[in-house]
């Protein structure tokens, strides 16, 4: 059985699928032993089979990730080298970052920078987002806007001064209103 570091629940190394019906123990289990031999087995082989899953999905996601937790207040700081930022909390920073998710729970409030912005809970403050800005039926979004493409869940709010296009491109001239914008994403 693989061991358990002791920083944000990651594991040393991958631990070994357990066969069906086996115990942590290395025992047989007696839970599935009435009825047939094939119907008592299955209901356990699909639960063993998933964190094998998970596990093997998971160095796929090599990129640095921080999580604000619920009920974790982080203030006063600048974020940095974080590809993606998981707020379930609240945190009050600045950020420059790849991606940003925002639970329904979750508030960021401050300046940011990113690629991908994904909103269910509320964003207060500057957000520039480079590529793609979601805005879930849960989620509202104030203050200085900025974003390339916007998508905009029935419910989702979004108010402030809101202009199509990155800093880089509203240098050369290519930014436009909200409201025009507001009107095409209606339609």
């Amino acid at each position: 059985m693989a061991l358990q570091g002791p920083f944000f629940g990651k594991r040393d190394e991958p631990a070994a699928p357990r066969a069906a019906g086996s115990s942590a123990l290395g025992g047989t289990s007696s839970l599935g032993s009435a009825g047939s031999p094939a119907s008592s087995a299955q209901p356990f082989a699909a639960p063993v089979s998933a964190p094998a899953t998970a596990a093997a999905a998971a160095p796929q996601d090599s990129g640095a990730k921080l999580t604000v937790g619920p009920n974790i207040k982080l203030k006063g700081v600048e974020i940095t080298d974080c590809d993606t930022l998981v707020v379930e909390g609240t945190v009050e920073a600045t950020m420059n970052s790849r991606v940003i998710q925002i639970a329904e729970q979750g508030a960021f409030k401050g300046s940011a920078e990113i690629d991908i912005a994904e909103v269910r809970g509320v964003f207060d403050g500057n957000l520039t987002v480079r590529q793609k800005l979601v805005i879930f039926a849960t989620g509202k979004v104030t203050g200085k806007i900025r974003y390339g493409k916007i998508v905009i869940e029935e419910g989702g709010q979004l108010s402030g001064e809101i202009t199509f296009g990155t800093a880089a491109e509203s240098s050369s001239g290519s930014k436009s209103s909200s409201k025009g914008e507001q009107l095409a994403v209606a339609a």
